[in-house]
């Protein structure tokens, strides 16, 4: 039996690229905020605030070297497996530094829930923007 893959043969809706940017947006942006308005240390908040920016950097180099690899673009085993750690590291560095934080659960579970918004809605802004490349639509 012949095994098929089903590429996407169609570019990214506008809805589906507006949706995975607003989700981005609203998950950073509402990180920032909290980290703003925190009761916590600017040590604290430069730390939190590293941790976003180093999981969405990770996020979307995963995204990229799994969708190469996929595409049959030579991808280093070191590469692919650097980003795939860092992207992890990123949410043990934020679990570990909110369970160790003092802040209420319920802060720690916004600094959670943002992040991992964060972090998926990059990926899908990255594959739109990858998607829509790929079809010669503005926004490349």
């Amino acid at each position: 039996m012949q095994q098929q893959t089903q590429k996407s043969l169609h570019p990214p809706t506008p809805a589906f690229i507006g949706a995975s940017w607003l989700a981005l947006l609203t998950g950073a942006i509402g990180y920032i905020i909290g980290l703003w308005n925190a009761d916590m240390l600017l040590n604290e908040k430069g730390y939190y605030f590293t941790i976003l920016l180093f999981g969405l950097f990770s996020a979307i180099s995963v995204q990229k070297a799994v969708r190469d690899r996929d595409e049959g673009i030579p991808v280093s085993g070191l590469y692919y497996g650097i980003a795939w750690f860092a992207t992890i590291a990123s949410i043990v560095l934020l679990t570990v530094g909110l369970w160790n934080a003092t802040i209420l659960r319920s802060e720690k579970g916004f600094y959670a829930m943002s992040f991992l918004l964060s972090l998926f809605s990059a990926i899908a802004v990255q594959k739109n923007t990858r998607d829509a490349a790929a079809f010669g639509q503005p926004g490349e």
